[in-house]
């Protein structure tokens, strides 16, 4: 089939959230709080990208990826460079982004170790309308009190080097192995290319476009490459397959998306250039 409409999958995390809102539904009460939505085909599939929502109602651990080099020395089909659109802020939300000053590898282990990493992080207020790309090897943490949409390869292979006092498993080895131990450097995004469309990453991993205003995007994608849709705003169709906010698209081949006029979606591919 030319198009998909994605089935969506919760994600139960310790530091979710109950009020999901965006249509998705709240978490009855007394049920443990979800972290995130998961958009997937139907069936056994792993495609390229994965696209989720999170909601956060607590920072989450402070962690990091391996990139694909690293991933294949371990076994693992592929890394994971990630970016997250932000939907929602509360006033005071951060996200920790690299080192604030240069760290040696011990030095990051010891931080770790004793709790002084978060003063060692780089904690950058964030607001709605927000975009943050974080190459593997990123050390990051996502603060609470945000609704974002993550566009990410698609691997779950996270390595803490921190949780807060949570019991759960760190990977100090690994992480400290892959992680990039100078301050985080912002990506340039390409920016936009006319008054509907703006680029905000192209390559190495993926390409990632924002549609806005209701134009009809007519795409020709290689044989073997799925896009990705995924509405913020507004709704739309494409071949024959309807979606609207809150609700993810894929889409092969030839064709146009038509979208309502209040629409705003990402576009998302695997790849080094646009199409």
């Amino acid at each position: 089939m030319p198009a998909t409409l994605l089935h969506t999958h919760r994600v139960e995390k310790p530091w979710g959230r109950h009020d999901l809102g965006l249509g998705f539904g709240d978490v009855p009460a007394g049920g443990d709080p979800v972290g995130e939505i998961w958009f997937q085909a139907p069936g056994d599939t792993t495609p390229d990208l994965l696209i989720k929502y999170l909601f956060t109602g607590e920072k989450l651990s402070v962690q990091v990826h391996p990139d694909d080099e690293e991933a294949h020395k371990r076994g693992l089909p592929r890394g994971k460079d990630e970016c997250w659109t932000i939907l929602s802020a509360a006033p005071d939300s951060t996200i920790a982004l690299g080192p604030k000053q240069p760290v040696s590898a011990d030095g990051l282990r010891a931080a770790a170790l004793d709790g002084s990493i978060e003063d060692m992080l780089d904690w950058v207020p964030v607001k709605a309308g927000d975009f943050y790309y974080a190459p593997s090897g990123t050390i990051h943490a996502i603060g609470a009190g945000l609704t974002l949409i993550e566009v990410q390869q698609n691997s779950e292979t996270t390595y803490r080097l921190y949780d807060y006092g949570r019991p759960r498993e760190l990977h100090l080895d690994d992480g400290v192995a892959v992680a990039h131990l100078d301050p985080y450097r912002p990506i340039t995004s390409p920016g936009p290319v006319d008054a509907n469309r703006t680029v905000l990453v192209e390559g190495p991993k993926f390409v990632l476009e924002r549609w806005t205003g209701g134009a009809d995007h007519a795409v020709s994608l290689p044989d073997g490459v799925t896009a990705w849709i995924v509405p913020i705003h507004g709704s739309g169709e494409v071949a024959g397959v309807a979606f609207k906010a809150g609700e993810c698209a894929t889409v092969t081949g030839a064709e146009t998306i038509t979208t309502s006029a209040d629409a705003d979606y990402l576009f998302a591919y695997p790849g080094t250039t646009r199409i």
